[in-house]
């Protein structure tokens, strides 16, 4: 069934407004679409126009896009996903989005590839039918019309049986977020202590994006947070945030673990995967391994947390009440991948319990 949704893109630039318009009108589930050259602009069609969701730029003429976000959140709350160009000195700024109510933020698209843009397609598509989720409370999404098929973690990491060594007793954690996990991800690295199992994160983010958003949580976390790069060691005390638009998994050198980030397609209708970074943790830490599936809309992460279930790891997902959305966790535990379901005040201290 079609859900009817409208959408107001709030953009300065008439390419990106047209751009968008298409990208989104061509989605099932989206009924109309009307665009606005900046908030000025918006705030009069929209006494005529009540949208379900809004897309905004941030850096706009008259008023920037900040300052209509926390103006529209405190005067009439609509569903807000930041739709920026992600410049590396604006990170900063598409962060504080996130802080004013923002529920998602996706790279606007680019003029290029016909792959690209169908994989902008996809980003985008999924991020304002998970934002209207999140305003209005419906029942999930209907799944995704992408013109490329959904892809599972084969085409990135094969599965095979774990290889975890039995004499190593180091623990490892595997955490996947999407929809409300950037805040989800604070509180949980917030209450961890300095000597902490080592983690991996895989969080849904736009390239240019992670790093920004790790040397934030870097700066009130007792554990070192940063983003991941090819090589890097998994150690007490430390988490490694998957980069955006590049895979990560974790890999295994004799006692050391370590990560790997590489390049490739689209898994679950993402790139960094969820499935392929708990796949490959199936496969390399087994047991030794404790799994975590935080708020996010979708599937991705349900097949490799089953995975590392069968693998022996003990897996944690967060609880409906105090998700923004529960369709990650909530696909894991009907596929019987989750050990415990607790709420997200709770996961540190069971991770830190399961670790012991």
């Amino acid at each position: 069934m079609s859900r009817n949704l409208k959408v107001l893109v709030v953009d300065d630039s008439a390419v990106v407004r047209q751009t968008l318009g298409e990208i989104l009108a061509s989605d099932r589930d989206i009924s109309k679409v009307e665009t606005a050259s900046d908030p000025y602009v918006a705030a009069e069609k929209m006494r005529g126009f009540v949208p379900d969701v809004i897309t905004l730029d941030i850096e706009m003429p008259r008023m920037d896009g900040l300052t209509f976000l926390q103006k529209l959140m405190a005067q009439h709350p609509i569903p807000v996903v930041i739709c920026s160009s992600l410049a590396e000195h604006g990170c900063d700024t598409t962060l504080r989005a996130l802080e004013l109510g923002a529920v998602d933020i996706v790279a606007k698209p680019k003029l290029g590839t016909k792959v690209f843009l169908e994989e902008a397609r996809i980003r985008i598509c999924d991020a304002v039918k998970a934002a209207a989720k999140v305003q209005v409370r419906r029942g999930p999404a209907p799944g995704s019309t992408a013109v490329q098929p959904k892809l599972t973690a084969d085409v990135v990491i094969a599965k095979g049986t774990s290889q975890a060594m039995i004499q190593t007793t180091e623990r490892i954690v595997a955490v996947g977020a999407s929809t409300g996990g950037t805040e989800a991800l604070r509180e949980f690295l917030e209450v961890l202590p300095v000597d902490c199992p080592g983690i991996v994160i895989v969080q849904h983010m736009p390239e240019k994006f992670t790093a920004a958003f790790a040397k934030r949580l870097d700066s009130i976390c007792a554990v070192q947070v940063k983003e991941a790069e090819d090589g890097d060691t998994v150690i007490r005390g430390r988490a490694l945030i998957a980069p955006g638009n590049r895979h990560t998994l974790l890999k295994r050198s004799g006692a050391r673990y370590y990560v790997e980030v590489k390049d490739g397609p689209l898994v679950s209708r993402h790139r960094p995967s969820v499935d392929v970074l708990f796949r490959s943790v199936a496969r390399y830490a087994g047991r030794n391994a404790v799994g975590v599936i935080m708020t996010g809309m979708g599937d991705d992460g349900a097949a490799g947390m089953s995975e590392m279930k069968d693998a022996g790891a003990t897996n944690l997902a967060q609880d409906e009440a105090t998700c923004v959305v529960f369709g990650m966790p909530a696909e894991a535990i009907k596929r019987g991948g989750v050990h415990k379901v607790l709420p997200l005040h709770g996961l540190a201290g069971e991770v830190l319990r399961e670790c012991a």
